[in-house]
């Protein structure tokens, strides 16, 4: 009897072991199909985003002659707006100064000290104020916001002691600048919406100056605006203010844009004018059929608030990184079950994944990627993930950061180019925003991109800076310099 019962026993366990590994042979194997579904994913999202040098000098090319086309007149992808016809700094200028660098949902008000252009900025003050959502949803607030403005200005003045002696003995300049307004969220435009697009014969723009000044009159502060412009016009401004050979200036944050310095007579036929003639190059709407799309740009563009349109702006900007990672990732959820047999709930909403976030778990060098764990914890709330998970993460987050800092890279190129200046002159770009500023990858393949664009005979006469003063600092450099001019008119 016992003897039957071991048998039995011997029988039961064989079995027992048999399905066991037929069991762990059949999840290893869909383990593995699911991996090579992951690579393949991977390697397809690669093959699509590739910037190859000649690629990037195609990209160049293509934005040059538009900007060719759209000073003419023509040109079907970027616009070409005359933003600004005053001097630029010229590092003479010395003082203190004010300015105010207005947001989507907020404003700067600003104050610092220039001592010359062998210095740096120095008693730099900021602060940020929130406009009222009752004044961001209304179109017609103009007044409102204007008056807002002008109060929170005469309370900032009030705060800061005058230390500038030359206060008293000139008709004092604030500059005012405007940082587009980048949102996927229709709620939140409104008086936004009349930012864009401003340009020196732009009635919007002449309304805000016109309101501003009454606001200023009104709360006591003496001072005057004397042109709104984009923020771009200010960072050249302050390019300018360091290095006489600062041509351009670039916005890279949550969205992208762009400014440059034309001679008069290339723009306007007016070679009288001795102003230098800046102009705003809406370069986010630039589109090519040389720029590296994918299913996941398409789907994104497909379903975003202007289908069709800034397609540059989409591939490159700190709105949409992150956006195009998550994508991919859903995609490896549904696909490859790349965090488990089911899809995270969370990983499925829209513009969930900030550029930010993105650049942390990128730039995550811990052994077992210890930030990415916590994003996607954070985030998604995948608590399971595995290293080799986190890993095709960063590799995902390294595709699409290299692909938009190279374009960003192109585009800096065709600037050039278009201006003729990349053989035999030095040429400073100056470059803005959180995605500049706190991605390092980013920057280091955006720099990395123009040097290996013009190669070692021309590389050195491109110079990319971070610009002076920080954010919203351009208000100050331009302030500076319409208060010299009257000073010396």
């Amino acid at each position: 009897m016992k003897r039957e019962v071991v048998v039995a026993a011997a029988v039961t366990t064989a079995a027992t072991l048999v399905g066991l590994a037929v069991f762990f042979r059949h999840w290893r194997r869909r383990s593995e199909r699911r991996w090579r579904q992951v690579r393949r994913i991977l390697r397809n999202l690669a093959w699509c985003s590739a910037t190859t040098a000649a690629k990037l000098w195609d990209v160049a090319n293509e934005l040059a002659c538009d900007m060719e086309a759209g000073e003419k007149g023509g040109g079907n992808n970027i616009r070409l707006l005359v933003s600004y016809l005053a001097p630029l700094p010229t590092g003479d200028e010395k003082g203190t100064f004010y300015g105010i660098n207005l947001r989507g949902t907020n404003f700067l008000i600003l104050r610092a000290r220039l001592q010359g252009k062998n210095e740096p900025v120095t008693e730099l003050h900021k602060q940020e104020i929130a406009i009222p959502t009752a004044i961001m949803a209304n179109a017609d607030s103009t007044r409102e916001l204007c008056d807002l403005i002008g109060l929170e200005l005469s309370k900032f003045i009030s705060q800061h002691s005058e230390t500038d002696n030359e206060a008293q003995t000139r008709e004092r300049k604030l500059g005012f600048t405007v940082s587009y307004p980048i949102n996927e969220d229709p709620a939140s435009s409104g008086i936004a919406s009349k930012w864009n697009r401003l340009s020196v014969d732009d009635t919007v723009g002449k309304e805000l100056v016109a309101e501003i000044n009454e606001a200023f009159k009104k709360h006591g502060v003496d001072m005057r605006v004397f042109a709104v412009v984009n923020d771009t016009v200010g960072d050249l401004a302050g390019g300018r203010y360091y290095s006489k050979e600062t041509v351009a200036a670039v916005s890279l944050g949550m969205g992208t844009n762009v400014s440059y310095i034309e001679s008069p007579e290339q723009v306007l036929n007016e070679p009288s004018n001795p102003a230098e003639t800046v102009i705003n190059m809406e370069w986010g709407n630039f589109n090519s059929f040389n720029l590296p799309l994918t299913e996941y740009d398409t789907s994104l563009d497909a379903e975003s608030l202007d289908p069709g349109n800034r397609i540059f702006e989409k591939l490159i900007s700190g709105m949409y990184l992150g956006e195009i990672v998550r994508r991919v990732l859903l995609k490896m959820a549904q696909e490859a079950a790349l965090f488990g047999d089911s899809v995270p709930p969370k990983l499925t909403i829209p513009y969930s994944l900030r550029s930010p976030d993105m650049a942390a778990m990128h730039q995550d060098t811990s052994e077992d990627y210890e930030v990415v764990e916590e994003k996607l914890k954070e985030i998604f709330d995948i608590n399971d993930s595995t290293p080799m998970a986190r890993e095709i993460v960063t590799e995902i987050c390294d595709i699409v950061a290299e692909r938009g800092a190279r374009l960003v890279g192109a585009g800096i190129v065709g600037i050039v180019k278009k201006m003729g200046r990349v053989e035999n002159r030095k040429s400073v770009i100056t470059i803005e925003g959180g995605l500049y500023d706190h991605y390092r990858i980013f920057r280091n393949y955006l720099h990395s991109s123009v040097w290996e664009i013009l190669g070692d005979e021309h590389s050195d006469n491109v110079i990319i800076e971070h610009s002076h003063g920080g954010s919203g600092a351009g208000s100050i450099f331009l302030a500076a310099s319409q208060t010299h001019k009257n000073a010396h008119s």
